[in-house]
């Protein structure tokens, strides 16, 4: 049992390291082995490394694949994606390839608007509150211009602010509810500072108000943050065709394979069970993106799944038709992504990312991220209601079993070449190394 250690973030990275290996395992030399191992070969981007977050002992590396052949809007598109499960790029990959002869992805940005909250607590007269607020508002404008100016000139800044009566759900809440336009920013930080701003101003120019009673001037600001759920920062991502077209499998027809298709999306918008997984599987390949461009895939992550229970049940964030004869498959999700400031700028694999994607502004970046995730959905269903999800993936999964055991190339290749005429499992795999080592 280790004790607790105090002072711990002000140790250099050398002594850092030297308490966790003596600290917590069994063999400190291999442990510090493994962390040196994984460090940049170029002092400098190491130094970029230790300083993104707290405490860094090593890197954590993560593959860096590409899927090309995206036609996204009649151009075409290799899209990054960093991710470690078996088949994800893979899949994109097939579903990019399926589509190019089909007319591609179709995509728009619907809308950009983001927002954020002050959340305080009143407990005297609504009416005079609401008078406070019209008198207030073009204050707070006026005294956010030294963070918006900048913002402002560029095209974006703070949209609208409205007062919000929140005192059914809780006693006494209210909120300072504000829409923001970025632009190519993500916005966290540009959104805070006026948030934080707006607070400042609430609570000094509530002290002067004079319709307030000294009890009403006593306003507690509880918290100033932006909001993850963005359902009016919105990107549709689409594939259509004719639905004769969709036969590329002899083993059923395009008519059926539309009807199962379109039966599975139904399934997942009313099933939860089912729409988690669902959902999951365009997260796969939306993470992957939002991850090697950057961006933070747990607001992401977070906002599109709060969307996807906006009705009160959560539900497939895919749908499909057929309408005259055309087969649809679309989706329209939140997201809220930048193309400058944070690891945009910072990290080198981000830039290169960046570069490979043509160096998009904010908006195009959703629209490719869509279109990841659609591809994702779209290779899922496709397996699922043809041939099966395993038989894809446990092939992309074979090599992972074999580095396992520590197979060598040789059986590598016996291996690969064996199970391309026999059902892959953890097991079989197992079995067959175990009985090409006992021959050989």
């Amino acid at each position: 049992m280790s004790e607790s250690i105090s002072g711990f973030s002000k140790l250099s990275k050398s002594k850092k390291i030297d308490w966790i290996v003596n600290t917590y395992f069994s063999n400190a030399d291999e442990a510090k082995r493994i962390l040196e191992q994984y460090w940049h070969i170029d002092e400098k981007i190491q130094q970029l490394h230790d300083e993104f977050i707290e405490n860094t002992i090593s890197n954590y590396y993560l593959p860096l694949g590409v899927a090309p052949n995206f036609l996204i809007n009649g151009k075409l598109y290799t899209i990054p994606m960093a991710i470690e499960e078996s088949s994800v790029v893979a899949a994109a990959s097939k579903s990019a390839k399926f589509w190019l002869d089909r007319g591609g992805f179709k995509t728009k940005v619907i809308s950009t608007t983001k927002i954020g909250q002050v959340h305080f607590m009143y407990h005297g007269n609504k009416k005079t509150l609401e008078s406070f607020f019209s008198y207030l508002k073009p204050l707070l404008f006026k005294d956010a211009k030294p963070i918006t100016k900048n913002m402002e000139q560029r095209g974006g800044g703070i949209l609208d602010i409205e007062l919000r009566d929140k005192t059914n759900d809780i006693k006494g809440y209210y909120q300072l509810h504000a829409s923001f336009e970025t632009l190519n920013a993500m916005g966290a930080n540009f959104i805070n500072s006026c948030l934080e701003q707006f607070a400042k101003t609430f609570k000094s120019e509530a002290l002067i108000f004079d319709a307030f009673s000294e009890e009403e001037k006593d306003i507690q600001i509880v918290m100033s943050i932006l909001s993850n759920y963005v359902p009016d920062c919105l990107v549709r991502a689409e594939v259509s065709c004719k639905v004769e077209d969709l036969n590329e499998d002899n083993t059923i027809s395009a008519e059926e394979f539309a009807s199962k298709f379109i039966q599975a999306v139904n399934i997942a918008e009313v099933e939860p069970y089912r729409a988690v997984t669902h959902n999951k599987g365009i997260m796969n390949g939306i993470d992957a993106v939002v991850l090697a461009t950057g961006n933070d895939f747990r607001a992401v992550e977070a906002g599109i799944h709060a969307y996807a229970s906006q009705n009160g049940t959560y539900s497939s964030l895919t749908h499909a038709k057929i309408e005259n004869g055309i087969f649809t498959f679309w989706m329209e999700i939140p997201l809220a992504l930048g193309t400058v400031g944070g690891l945009t700028g910072l990290h080198p694999l981000v830039k290169l990312a960046l570069e490979l994607l043509y160096n998009p502004s904010a908006k195009e970046l959703m629209q490719i991220v869509a279109v990841a995730g659609l591809a994702q959905n779209f290779a899922a269903i496709r397996s699922l209601t043809t041939t099966g999800i395993q038989k894809g993936h446990m092939k992309m999964h074979l090599m992972n079993i074999l580095n396992q055991f520590g197979a060598n190339d040789h059986e590598k290749s016996a291996i690969i070449d064996y199970f391309k005429t026999h059902t892959v499992s953890h097991s079989a795999v197992v079995e067959a190394l175990k009985n090409l080592r006992a021959n050989k």
